[in-house]
Formats: structure tokens, C-alpha cells, sequence
């Protein structure tokens, strides 16, 4: 069922009179042939009534290029956020002995690092998928 607001957008539409006509290479308005028309518009809806996703134009921005995961980078991602980690931890639980809220960060730190290679991997697969690039078999992969 169609929320109150569709519903009043439609009634809209219906009432508004709308012609069809191209402009040729003079400048002049040719009309349309009215069967024209709703064909393209036939065409690009489907059985269900969404409209049809064009693949690969939803976008005119590029697709950013990502590289490929590597353990060095996500370490050198660690090294940076350690830190903010351990001030966060002071901040929170200044009660703690310095010592705890050490050992935490490194705790923090060190399950920082996997996860943030998987979403790395993550990210990167789906730039393969989008840009339509064969994926990259695995290292280990046996056949």
C-alpha cells in the first residue's frame, strides 16, 4: 500500500498536462509520437514496479582506487591509533594505575589490528567487484 504521501504525488503528477517533444537541429519543436513514450517508459520498470538500476552509471564520479590489504600498512594504521587508544583509556579510567591502562591499549591495539586487515580485504574486494577486475586468488588456495 502506497504511504499518503505517494499517493499525493501521483494525484499530482496525474494532473499536471505534459508534452512530449524533441528539439531538432534548427531549434524547432517536433512532437512526439504518443506511443514513443511509453515504451521508453515501459522499458525501464519492471514487473514489480521499481524502476530499473542501470549497472555501472549510478555514479559520474571515478571509482577511487583501493590497494591491495597489507599487514604493514594495517600496522602502521596501529602505531598511530595505539596511542589515542591509551589517552582514551586515561581519559576514561584515570582511577586506573598507568600500568592497566597500558596493558589494555596494547590488548586494544593488538585486535585492532586483524580486524582492520579484514576490513581492508573487504574493501578491496569490492573495488575488484565494482570495477569489474578478476579477484585475487588466495595465497593458500589449493586446487
Amino acid at each position: 500500500m502506497a504511504s499518503r504521501k505517494q499517493r499525493r504525488r501521483r494525484q499530482k503528477e496525474r494532473r499536471h498536462d505534459y508534452e512530449f517533444v524533441y528539439v531538432d537541429e534548427e531549434g524547432h519543436e517536433v512532437d512526439v509520437d504518443p506511443s514513443e513514450p511509453e515504451q521508453s517508459q515501459r522499458q525501464s520498470t519492471r514487473r514489480d514496479g521499481a524502476k530499473a538500476v542501470r549497472k555501472g552509471q549510478g555514479s559520474s564520479r571515478p571509482v577511487r582506487k583501493i590497494d591491495p590489504p597489507s599487514w604493514k600498512r594495517v600496522t602502521r594504521r596501529a602505531l598511530f591509533f595505539g596511542p589515542l587508544i591509551f589517552l582514551a583509556f586515561s581519559v576514561l579510567n584515570n582511577k586506573q594505575p598507568v600500568a592497566t591502562r597500558l596493558l589494555l591499549a596494547i590488548l586494544y591495539t593488538g585486535f585492532f589490528i586483524p580486524f582492520m586487515y579484514l576490513m581492508d580485504r573487504a574493501m578491496y574486494r569490492t573495488y575488484l567487484k565494482r570495477t569489474g577486475q578478476p579477484p585475487v586468488p588466495r595465497a593458500g588456495a589449493r586446487r
